[in-house]
């Protein structure tokens, strides 16, 4: 029997080396990119969020009549409202199973009517508070 040895060949240190540089300049290149993606995701995250719920309250004026009044705000879409204009057909279950937070952990706010349109909502953004411009403005249902 005739033994049949084959000759291993492996990277040399200076290929190593180059792919090694090759990843680095990419590095360089990408993660800037990448750390600035975050305010864009949770802004993008918030009008999908914001969208959702604006086709929940359609749902709830299609069996209402009606949108909920601001008093009664987004939780109409889980519970069934206490408050006057108690909604004729509510959907036993609710609309939503939970209520969502913004992706900076603050609730959704709700305007009914609206400033923006028949109704509003919208989530305060970055900074927490009304108004504001670039990643700290408001994302609400008249930006989508």
């Amino acid at each position: 029997m005739q033994t049949v040895i084959k000759k291993q060949r492996g990277f040399t240190l200076l290929e190593v080396m180059v792919v090694v540089v090759i990843l680095g300049i990419l590095a360089v290149m990408v993660v800037p990119k990448i750390i600035s993606r975050p305010d864009e995701a949770r802004i993008i995250a918030a009008k999908q969020d914001v969208a959702s719920l604006m086709q929940m309250l359609k749902l709830y004026r299609l069996d209402n009549q009606r949108y909920p009044k601001t008093e009664q705000g987004l939780q109409a879409l889980v519970t069934k409202p206490a408050v006057p204009p108690i909604p004729p057909n509510w959907k036993a279950g609710g609309y939503v199973e939970r209520l969502p937070k913004d992706p900076w952990g603050s609730p959704y706010q709700y305007l009914n009517p609206g400033v923006h349109g028949e109704i509003d909502v919208f989530s305060f953004g970055a900074d927490g508070v009304a108004g504001g411009e670039g990643n700290d403005a408001d994302i609400g249902s008249w930006n989508l």
